[in-house]
């Protein structure tokens, strides 16, 4: 007996079979009564007491998990959904099973945060959720690596394609990659629901298909694909529809929402004209709005890849559909309803209208002898009419399917060791029981039959036959087994369906025939229910659900689903593709009609597959549970309810849940995983495997709670870990801070200690001083005192004496001077009587006189005559100082001044004496040389030595050259032409004599005719330098045309030729006694002036080139030649020359002139036009220099005479030793040249910021401290080259330099100019040595190998360089390693030549050089004078010495030297200290070797000298080889790695027959051929990396030319993607580096190991291979580079994509060093290093920095391409993005253009993204660069909304930008109106108006810059919402109500949707309400609100990439500071 209080609960008899829950109240009257569930009131009496029951505290509120019920009943299980469906809790768990009550309504529990509260998290541990199995769903999948599946069941409305969703949505969600796979899958459910769901009594969305599916995963748990399959739609519905009931929501979805345009082409009209429509009298659906969701249908058929053309077709089919519903037939013919559209129903078929009425309305088969048709009934027509739009539609809705698979499905790839992991979801029709059932309820229902045993069997059979087998005491429960039905159905011969499929097959089945068959079969079964009658249609089966009836009638036609053979005909015929390839399974190859198989064939195939694709997952189940019948929220329907909790078995469910073990392990699984738990560390897992064998079950709340234990251990076990990490990573920190401490204190402590010592000893050490220094200081002034008393009287009597000496001079002078007059006055007296004696005499001689004076006016005329015709000769020659006619060279116009000619420091050319002051010949002993002399003894035939006038037959001495014969010849014939013994040829007509020498009267007229020729030429000196005619020849034919020569003008002007020659060439010894004897006897002027010219050219040698026009203007003055020579301080002056002089001799005169003390390395430097060259300070002939120039101008059509070359001193080479200190005015001629560099961009800086300081520095020499502007700017313009002008303002420099010149040190240290100067002296000395080097061409003949064999030698002060065409190193030699320089004479064949032969460490050097001589002695100077100045040398010999004062070394050690006087070198001893032991002491100089360096040597100088010549001679052909050597080896090979890893060598059959003997392959050596295989063994049979890396490095020669990116794109393309490739790239380059003699190869080789370290790292096994491979060729220049980016790439991600196209240019050239430009709104640039691993937000940190922003957040990079901006990532690689983007360009434009491969320009860009808590003048730098110039474009455009006066004000303050302060540019405003007004507001007003408006609100505004107006625009502009806004003009399909094209802005505030014309807001959707989004190509999609019925944005743009990125950081952004 139960006792009732007040408040219990008490179970009550419902009289229904279940009992109801009731409460006991007290009612008004105090007595007691029951209220149940329902509201009802029981009374309470002694009757009733004894069917109440207590209820169990568990039943009374309700519980999770119906597992833990206390009233484990049927009134305890429906009481407990019903308790939660009240509270709106619809999910209850039945252990791991999901019980879901339907609510009717949308209720908060599918949002982003339900999401993310559920995702991670296991089962039970949350409340119920359908989120919660999806995540067990997704985490076994990934824990046990197997596929998982999720059956939905329950009855129709139940929620089954709702749950499914909700599914689908969290598995996108969870995982995260917001990829377009995910939406595209989503979107498949729109499609398929229009087009398989309908409005049934049920359900407002009911399917009406199954479908299944399967979600394919990536390893990391990424969604990659899926695919769907669909199960028996129902066709029927197309046709017929149950009252109340609509046809598929595709046809009113189309009606409501398709543009009329659309509907007027295709007929449409409403849906209640149509009757396949209207025949459930039901045409709208409460709970569907048809006008949006055809807008998400056409949306997700984009996302889908629909075409416009596959919508189209669509719609065409559907319109035909539903047109064809509306024929009737009357007799044979059919008629439409409405005539004006008869013909449509044909438009959209394609068809012929004849053939569509034939095939509808007739009916043709085949008799044994012929096609016979017959005619149809109307009812017959309807009926294959209505088959016909079944047909059609049911193969449509397979065609879409299809094209969804082809759209989310990714076939798995073809590697067998691939293994896809999958989650399935089973969203099938549930069970139905109509009150009419048909061929589909059967085959519907079956299918349910085949579920619920599936979940019998999992649930049941399986579990309790595993715990039977495994001996678990276990009581048997009884289940409802449905199997018995199944047998009947489907598993027994002769079942239903099988009967079903007979009949079918024979040709005169019918549906009464089908159920005689049936109860004939199955009558006395239970199963089975027969009609009542034989007239009865209808039969029943015993389902799980219950017994449901089935009207047989229409079975087998519709089980056949087979169109007549004239339907077929008429779709093959019809021109409708998208018709014919829905009907393709229908067609054979020729026509023939294919055999369909029946319907429930079909089925039954299908599910069978279902089922095992089932079975092999891991399932989950959903019981999806329909309250009411009558879909209203809040209604529970208890008998449907628990009939559905019946035939689902949750009773049984519950118990065997409760009482069973459904979670099992094997023993190996649960130790492995519940191991941690196991308080002991004994238990090894490898023991005990082996000695247990059994599997372990658990409960499921025991599996969690496990679980949720091993989590809990875990996380104590990590904090374990971290702290200990913690612990000792702190101990460590603090033991080292603790010793640093130690040390510090105690240095503290001694230094105080000693301070303190020593304050106080100074103090008494100052006052004993004192004392001491007070008591010298009074016995030195006592001293100094009678010092000063003797000295000065001392003085005092030497200064009297010496007056007093002066005095008597003084008297002795006056008296001498007084006698000399006196004896003056006595001779004048005496001279005057001597003339008046004379006169007499005088008169006598007059006669004598006179014809004195005759005579020697005689004499005078000679002379004059001589000289005036020597002027006539040389009157074509201009009057002229050389070095200053014409234009200056290009370069070294500053040196002169603009519009007058730099006047020369003058010199007196006569007072100043030559260089060489050579001794006069002894005429004494010339008298026996005489020409007639050397005539007679080598003369040939019967020449004779004096003048003749006809050619000569033959050459005047022998010649054994026929060559020389002739030409010494044609010297004749010129000779005689020149002196006028021969007469010119005739001239040409029109050119007279006259003409040509103009008015000079004095001048022959042959000679005339030759003034515009060289008179080199004319003499025939070329001929000595072209034909080698001997100079004696030259010689002795003019010296014989002047022997006895009588005619006065041939004979001058043999002299001069001769006087020319003399210049030009010496005679040999054997003429040139004779030649000297002859001289003396030349006419006045000439003999002396020769002979001078004869001394001169012998000692300075043969000249190279003719005589210059200057030489011929100094043979006629017979004076030097006067030169100007400029100086690089601009200062000019003129020396002395002759036709000898050499480049030293005007150095020696220039550095005298100007006092210069350090003269080395200063050269003479001649200059024309663009060349510049040396002359050196040696033996260069300098008129050779201007002879060249002179020859440069005549082939540039000029005249020779006007050259404009110039002559320059300037600084070529610096010695070792060079110190600024020595000599000031050196420093300052350096100073200026190096100005003048920087300049003219001779010398260049790498960095801005080395100019600016040495700019600086000139600004600091030149004006002091001063820093007024103008002086800026001259010292810009004097140091700032023109191209760096350009790239950066004249401002900016200005800016830079004032700055840098106002920190400079030197400004407050007031130091002296000449030490700035001697600073940047030094620099340039330092920074660039190779442009203070002497060049010499050389051409190796011996030594080790170098890349090219002729190269330019380069030295230097820092050593010797080998230099190619390029001036790229080819080998570089530091003055230690050259050991010695000698040079040696050479003959190859007839050639002779000089060669110099360099002795280095290195190995010898043998050089064939013109200039070898020059060479060897610059450098045995540097190398004696290094080793004068030298403090290091190195022991040949061990010396080891008992007495300290003799230093004991061993071999190979460096000595330290030390000066001491007593120690020479001239004694044999010198200082030394032992570096290594560090004493010093005595050294025998025979002992060590004096280092020519000034520097410490380094480790390798040391280690080569200590080696022998042969072992140096080893290792030096590790690298390179000697020529004839053997061949190279690499120190390190792949040799040992390869025996491991590698594969084993190819046999080659035809290899070894040809030699039998060869070596086998060896796989680490470089090969020539294509490998065929891959290198490593664990890529066997995968060839398509074979030979790639052969093609790059040029070791294989290629039909196709392919670029270096292409190359490496092949190379590292695939090795970026799959891990397993990247050793063998690794693997293939350094197997071509070993043994490569091919330097191009190898350097080639070095480039794709450069590439390949920063892109990814080996494995771990070839790691320390790779690593020594690189350490033993650390002397290559890129090994040590390669290293260090190997290390850092094994600290960072490996790159995604291959290198780009900027690395790979930058390797090329050998640069290591890799820059990009970067550009800024405000159209500024700068150049920024990148290296291989920079990211994004790595770049925009130093920009950042750089341009001194107060933050880089927000900012980002962007990349500019012809057609889009797009936005980086801030975490991916820079060039990994760029090589994306390029590519992806480049693709697109090949594709569009049809080309192949192009190059693709790009920008990249620095800007602001996010405009969070962006405030106008906070960040100045930032504001100007960045706000304003991004801010004005939106504003131009019209993208805000502002009123007039906001314009008017705004257009103002654009123009104080553009213009300043300037109102004078106020007539400019109508043309600039578009830059100052937004675009659409252009016409609110005038152009006067909007004029007069500015220019108003430009004169209110105060005065401002052009910055503080861009501010102030800025501070306008942020006060409006849309400020910082990112706007994308996009198309949008999701919304009706909103345009087509709409503005989306993204700010802060969240995503705003706007109207682009009118501006208004339509729509704002925070980041908060922002549920997912994702992108394709050319879409982005974004759901806003729930999860479930969302707002959907399905957006088309070009900048998807920028919007995702930008809304992604503004959530990340927002989610951050929420």
């Amino acid at each position: 007996m139960v006792v009732l209080r007040k408040g219990e609960w008490v179970w009550v008899d419902s009289g229904q079979g279940v009992a109801i829950g009731a409460v006991v109240k007290l009612t008004d009257t105090g007595k007691l009564q029951l209220f149940d569930d329902e509201g009802k009131e029981h009374e309470i009496n002694k009757k009733k007491e004894d069917g109440f029951r207590p209820m169990h505290p568990t039943s009374v509120n309700g519980v999770d998990d119906m597992i833990r019920l206390g009233d484990l009943n049927e009134a305890g299980l429906l009481r407990n959904l019903l308790v939660r469906h009240k509270d709106g809790i619809i999910y209850t768990y039945t252990g791991s099973i999901l019980v879901a009550v339907n609510p009717y309504q949308l209720l908060p529990l599918y949002t982003t945060e339900q999401v993310h509260l559920y995702t991670d998290r296991r089962l039970g541990e949350l409340p119920p959720h359908v989120f919660a199995i999806a995540d067990s769903c997704f985490f076994n999948m990934r824990r046990n690596k197997k596929d998982q599946c999720c059956v939905i069941s329950g009855e129709s409305g139940a929620g089954k394609t709702e749950s499914t969703k909700l599914m689908l949505q969290f598995l996108a969600a969870v995982s995260g990659q917001h990829s377009w796979i995910e939406q595209q899958i989503l979107e498949a459910n729109p499609i398929l629901e229009a087009f398989g769901n309908a409005k049934t009594i049920r359900n407002d969305n009911s399917s009406r298909f199954g479908k299944y599916i399967d979600i394919n995963f990536t390893k990391g748990g990424a969604i990659e694909g899926a695919k769907i399959e669909h199960y028996l739609l129902e066709k029927s519905r197309v046709c017929r529809q149950a009252p109340e009931e609509r046809n598929y929501h595709i046809f009113y979805c189309m009606l409501m929402g398709m543009p009329a345009e659309q509907k007027k082409i295709l007929s449409l009209g409403n849906a209640s004209e149509y009757n396949y429509l209207t025949m459930g009298n039901c045409t709208s659906c409460d709970g569907r709005d048809d006008i949006k969701e055809y807008a998400h249908f056409r949306s997700a058929m984009k996302i889908l890849m629909f075409s416009e053309n596959d919508s189209w077709e669509i719609n065409k089919l559907l319109a035909a559909m539903l047109h064809l519903g509306n024929v009737h037939f009357e007799g044979q013919r059919f008629i439409c309803l409405k005539d004006t559209i008869r013909e449509e129903r044909f438009i959209c078929l394609n068809v012929d209208p004849k053939a569509l009425e034939k095939s509808l309305t007739q009916r043709s088969f085949m008799t044994s002898r012929e096609s016979v048709t017959k005619p149809l009934t109307s009812a017959q027509a309807m009926d294959g009419k209505d088959a016909f739009v079944k047909a059609i539609y049911g193969r449509l809705f397979v065609w879409v399917v299809g094209k969804i698979n082809k759209a989310v499905f990714k076939p798995p790839p073809e590697d067998t060791k691939y293994v896809r992991q999958s989650i399935g979801l089973l969203d099938i029709f549930g069970f139905e029981n109509f009150n009419k059932n048909s061929f589909e309820q059967l085959c519907i229902n079956f299918a349910n039959e085949q579920l619920q045993q599936f979940f019998v069997k999992h649930v049941f059979k399986l579990e309790q036959d595993e715990y039977a087998r495994e001996n678990i005491v276990w009581k048997h429960i009884e289940y409802n087994d449905n199997q018995r039905t199944l047998d009947v159905l489907a598993n027994k011969s002769l079942n239903i369906l099988a009967l079903i499929d007979e009949e079918s097959n024979f040709p005169k089945g019918t549906d009464t025939t089908m159920i005689n068959k049936m109860n004939q079969v199955h009558g006395k079964g239970d199963v089975y229910v027969p009609p009542k009658n034989n007239h009865d249609t209808q039969f029943g089966i015993q389902h799980f659900a219950g017994v449901v009836h089935y009207d047989s009638k229409g079975f087998l036609e519709k089980n056949r689903d087979a169109l007549s053979t004239d339907l077929i005909q008429l779709v093959e015929k019809s021109s409708n593709k998208m018709l014919k390839q829905a009907f393709q399974n229908e067609l054979s190859s020729n026509g023939e009609i294919k055999r369909a198989p029946t319907l429930s064939g079909q089925f039954r195939q299908s599910l069978d597959a279902l089922m095992k694709t089932l079975t092999a997952c891991q399932p989950y189940f959903i019981r999806c549970i329909k309250p009411n019948d009558f879909k209203k929220p809040m209604l529970f329907d208890r008998d449907l309810c628990m009939r559905q909790l019946r035939y689902s078995g949750m009773m049984e469910t519950i118990r065997i849940r409760k009482a069973g073990y459904p979670i099992r392990y094997t023993f190996d699984e649960f130790l492995e995983r519940y191991r941690v738990l196991l308080k002991s560390s004994l238990c090894d897992p490898k023991v005990v495997r082996r000695n247990v064998a059994v599997d372990i079950v658990v409960v499921d709340f025991h599996d969690t709670m496990l679980e949720l234990e091993r989590m809990k251990e875990l996380n104590e076990k990590a904090l374990l870990i971290q702290r200990v990490l913690r612990g000792y990573k702190y101990r460590r920190q603090f033991l080292r801070q603790r010793s640093s401490a130690l040390v510090i204190q105690k240095n503290w402590r001694g230094y105080k200690g000693r301070k303190l010592y020593r304050l106080g000893f100074a103090r008494l050490q100052a006052k004993v001083r004192a004392r001491q220094l007070q008591h010298h200081y009074q016995q030195k002034r006592v001293a100094a005192v009678r010092l000063q008393a003797q000295t000065r009287g001392y003085l005092a009597r030497k200064e009297w004496q010496r007056k007093r000496r002066a005095v008597i001079l003084l008297q002795t002078n006056t008296r001498g001077m007084l006698a000399r007059k006196q004896v003056k006055k006595m001779k004048r007296d005496e001279r005057r009587e001597e003339e008046l004696a004379a006169l007499e005499r005088q008169r006598r001689l007059n006669q004598v006189l006179q014809q004195k004076k005759e005579k020697e006016a005689s004499t005078q005329s000679e002379s004059i005559t001589a000289q005036e015709m020597v002027d006539d000769i040389f009157g074509f020659l201009p009057n002229m100082v050389g070095g200053q006619e014409g234009q200056a060279p290009a370069g070294f116009k500053d040196l002169e001044k603009q519009g007058e000619r730099t006047r020369p420091e003058e010199v007196d050319l006569d007072d100043l004496p030559m260089v060489e002051d050579i001794p006069e010949e002894d005429y004494d002993d010339l008298d026996e040389y005489s020409f007639s002399k050397f005539a007679s003894m080598y003369f040939q035939g019967a020449a004779t030595p004096t003048h003749v006038r006809q050619r000569l037959r033959q050459p005047l001495l022998y010649h054994e050259d026929e060559g020389d014969v002739v030409a010494s010849m044609t010297v004749w014939w010129i000779i005689l032409r020149f002196m006028g013994d021969l007469p010119e040829p005739k001239l040409v007509q029109g050119q007279g004599a006259r003409g040509l020498r103009g008015s000079n009267n004095s001048l022959d007229p042959d000679l005339a005719l030759r003034q515009d020729r060289r008179l080199s030429h004319m003499v025939g000196l070329d001929q000595v330098r072209t034909t080698g005619v001997s100079p004696n020849e030259i010689y002795c034919q003019i010296c014989k045309q002047l022997q006895e020569n009588g005619n006065r003008s041939s004979f001058y002007r043999g002299w001069i030729l001769l006087s020319i020659c003399l210049g030009i060439f010496p005679p040999t010894e054997r003429f040139i006694k004779f030649l000297q004897s002859f001289i003396r006897f030349g006419p006045m002027g000439y003999a002396p002036y020769c002979a001078k010219r004869l001394r001169r050219t012998v000692a300075n040698g043969v000249r190279g080139e003719p005589p210059s026009w200057l030489e011929l203007e100094a043979t006629k003055s017979k004076k030097p030649i006067a030169v100007s020579v400029t100086l690089m301080d601009s200062r000019t002056i003129s020396l002395p020359v002759d036709s000898s002089s050499t480049s030293k001799e005007i150095c020696q005169l220039l550095s005298e002139k100007v006092s210069l003390k350090d003269t080395f390395g200063f050269s003479l430097y001649v200059a024309i036009y663009e060349k510049v060259w040396s002359l050196g300070s040696g033996r260069e002939h300098v008129m050779d220099a201007i002879s060249q120039c002179e020859q440069e101008v005549k082939r540039k059509g000029g005249q020779e005479q006007h050259a404009p070359w110039r002559l320059y001193y300037r600084k070529e080479i610096f010695t070792p030793w060079h110190d600024c200190k020595e000599d000031s005015v050196s420093t300052d001629l350096i100073y200026r040249q190096i100005i003048r560099g920087l300049r003219f961009g001779e010398y260049k800086c790498d960095k801005d910021d080395d100019i600016v300081q040495l700019s600086a520095k000139h600004f600091y020499v030149q004006y002091g401290s001063d820093c007024s502007l103008d002086n800026a700017k001259t010292v810009v313009q004097d140091c700032i080259n023109s191209s760096l002008l350009e790239a950066k303002t004249q401002d900016k420099w200005l800016q830079m330099v004032s700055t840098a010149h106002a920190q400079g040190p030197y400004i407050n240290s007031r130091q002296k100019a000449a030490g700035v100067k001697a600073e940047v002296v030094d620099y340039a000395r330092q920074k660039w040595p190779l442009f203070f080097s002497r060049f010499f061409e050389a051409a190796k003949l011996s030594g080790p190998a170098l890349p090219k064999n002729k190269f330019i030698v380069a030295i230097n002060w820092t050593g010797i360089t080998f230099l190619d065409e390029k001036e790229r190193r080819l080998l570089q030699l530091s003055y230690p390693e050259v050991t010695g320089v000698n040079t040696m004479r050479y003959s190859s064949g007839k050639k002779f030549g000089q060669s110099v032969s360099l002795l280095t460490l290195k190995g010898d050097f043998s050089l064939n050089a013109v200039m070898a001589g020059n060479i060897a002695e610059l450098v045995h100077m540097f190398l004696g004078g290094l080793r004068e100045r030298s403090q290091y040398a190195v022991a040949l010999q061990e010396v080891n010495q008992d007495d300290p004062t003799f230093l004991s070394f061993k071999k190979g050690e460096l000595i330290v030297l030390i000066k001491d006087d007593e120690l020479t070198v001239g004694r044999g001893w010198i200082k030394g200290k032992n570096e290594r032991t560090g004493k010093t002491g005595a050294v025998p100089t025979d002992a060590v070797l004096v280092l020519p360096t000034l520097t410490k040597p380094t480790n390798e100088v040391m280690s080569l000298l200590n080696l022998s010549p042969d072992q140096r001679k080893s290792i030096m052909a590790a690298n390179q080889k000697e020529t004839g050597t053997v061949e190279r080896v690499a120190p390190v090979s792949l040799k040992e790695f390869s025996y491991e890893y590698f594969r084993q060598p190819i046999k080659d059959v035809n290899r070894q027959v040809i030699s039998k003997n060869v070596a086998p392959e060896r796989l680490w050596v470089k090969s020539r051929e294509p490998i065929k295989q891959p290198l490593l063994k664990k890529l066997a049979g995968n060839s398509e990396l074979s030979h790639r890396a052969c093609l790059y490095m040029g070791d294989y020669p290629t039909k196709q030319i392919q670029t270096p990116l292409e190359l490496t794109d092949q190379i590292f393309g695939p090795a970026t993607k799959d891990e397993a490739l990247r050793d063998e790239i690794y693997c293939q380059i350094m197997k071509q580096m070993t043994s490569n003699n091919n330097r191009f190869s190898l350097e080639q080789g070095w480039q794709l190991l450069w590439l390949c370290c920063g892109l990814f790292p080996p494995s771990q096994s070839l790691l320390k291979h790779t690593q020594r491979f690189l350490e033993s060729r650390r002397r290559e220049p890129l090994a040590p580079d390669c290293l260090q980016r190997l290390q850092g790439s094994l600290r960072i991600e490996p790159r995604k994509l291959p290198p780009h196209q900027v690395e790979i240019d930058a390797i090329q050239q050998n640069s290591t060093q890799i820059f990009h430009k970067v550009h800024f709104p405000n159209d500024m640039e700068e150049i920024f290093e990148v290296n291989t691993s920079t990211r994004i937000r790595d770049l925009c940190q130093t920009i950042s920095t750089k341009l001194q922003l107060v933050s880089s957040d927000g900012f980002s990079i962007f990349v500019k391409t012809p057609d889009k901006v797009l936005s980086l990532n801030d975490s991916d690689y820079f060039f990994d993005s760029l090589r994306q983007i390029t590519d992806w360009s480049k693709k697109a434009k090949s594709v569009k253009e049809g080309g192949g491969p192009m190059n693709m320009s790009y920008l990249v860009f620095f800007m602001r993204k996010l405009w969070f808590n962006v405030s106008p003048g906070r960040d100045l730098e930032a504001d100007l660069i960045f706000h304003y110039p991004q801010e004005l474009p939106k504003y131009l455009r019209g993208y805000h909304r502002c009123t007039k006066e906001d314009m008017v004000n705004i257009g103002a303050l654009l123009f104080r930008v553009k213009f300043n302060n300037d109102k004078s540019q106020f007539v400019l405003i109508p043309k600039m109106l578009k830059d100052l007004v937004p675009n659409d507001m252009l016409k609110a007003m005038s152009t006067t108006d909007w004029q007069k408006n500015i220019v108003a609100a430009y004169n209110k505004q105060a005065s401002m810059t052009s910055e503080e107006a861009s501010l102030a625009f800025l501070k306008v502009v942020c006060r409006w919402p849309t400020f910082g806004c990112a706007f994308f003009e996009v198309k949008q399909t999701s919304d009706p109500n909103f345009p087509d094209i709409v503005r989306i802005a993204i700010s802060k505030q969240g995503v705003s949707i706007i109207h682009p014309k009118t501006k208004d807001v339509l729509a704002t959707h925070p980041f908060n309400r922002i549920a997912n989004w994702c992108s394709g190509s050319t879409y982005f999609h974004i759901t806003v609100g729930n999860l479930v019925k969302g707002n959907k944005i399905l957006c088309e743009t070009s900048l998807v990439k920028t919007f995702i990125t930008v809304l992604f950081v503004c959530l990340f952004v927002f989610i951050f500071y929420c």
